[in-house]
């Protein structure tokens, strides 16, 4: 999809991946509608990008529709939309050391608020024939966070829901992308404004974001910023006793080094 012209509503994107990406189609000649639960922060980024701020808690299926609605009638429609917004807990002890409030809270904003939003936007777009959908999921959707069960599973099922969303929508003129990075120098992970990763492995958010681009004009389906990702995914389906032992070798070093923190852990692996 060419974005010139193009009305964008990018979730979670008054900071991180979702900020630069605002920046990034903006310049790019699409019109932005910045949406956060942060509402200063959406409305500092779309005044940045000449767009629409709105603050909006993507989990309150009353707030998406409404924040759906303020959208459309500001262009008259929406051509597509990232839903970007993300949160990490982790789990010091485990998988089931993280209470069902946090795997639910996790669950609503990783997977229930893309496909409400989904339901939202899908029939004005269906009816004129064209549309994208794009969800930011994670390099974990595809591979394993360690330390963080809650992540990696919803981020998994984040990754199937937009399949879905391609088979059954492809006939109807509607694109999906899903976005698989790997470390991304975010808040999440303890990195602010201008800081500069600490690893190799840790793309800027800027760089995502051009990557993101490049991938929705290229209508790609899956899209990964950090291309060594397709090797990975390879060797996981490939021999996944292999890639499970791997893992638990990688968890034990990590593990000897301090805790499993992402703002930390990041550093480790």
């Amino acid at each position: 999809m060419e974005i010139d012209g193009r009305i964008v509503v990018i979730t979670g994107a008054a900071q991180g991946i979702g900020r630069a990406l605002a920046h990034a189609l903006a310049a790019g000649g699409a019109r932005v509608i910045a949406v956060d639960v942060d509402k200063d922060g959406a409305e500092a980024v779309a005044a940045q990008c000449g767009g629409l701020g709105i603050g909006c808690d993507v989990t309150d299926p009353a707030a998406l529709k409404r924040m759906v609605e303020t959208a459309i009638a500001w262009q008259g429609r929406i051509d597509a939309l990232i839903s970007n917004a993300g949160i990490a807990h982790g789990e010091p002890d485990g998988p089931t050391s993280a209470p069902d409030a946090i795997w639910q809270k996790v669950f609503d904003l990783h997977v229930m608020a893309h496909l409400r939003a989904a339901r939202l936007v899908l029939p004005e777009m269906i009816a004129r024939g064209d549309g994208l959908l794009v969800s930011v999921a994670s390099a974990a959707g595809l591979l394993s966070q360690v330390g963080d069960a809650a992540y990696s599973a919803t981020k998994h099922a984040a990754v199937s829901l937009a399949q879905s969303l391609a088979i059954e929508h492809g006939h109807q003129g509607i694109r999906v992308s899903v976005v698989c990075p790997q470390y991304v120098a975010t808040p999440l992970l303890g990195y602010e404004g201008e800081d500069r990763p600490a690893h190799p492995g840790v793309l800027s958010a800027d760089v995502v974001a051009q990557r993101i681009v490049q991938g929705i004009k290229d209508d790609l389906f899956l899209i990964l910023p950090h291309p060594e990702t397709a090797a990975y995914f390879r060797m996981r389906a490939e021999a996944p006793e292999a890639w499970i032992s791997g893992m638990q070798r990688l968890r034990a070093r990590v593990m000897q080094d301090g805790p499993l923190d992402l703002k930390t852990l990041h550093r480790r692996v």
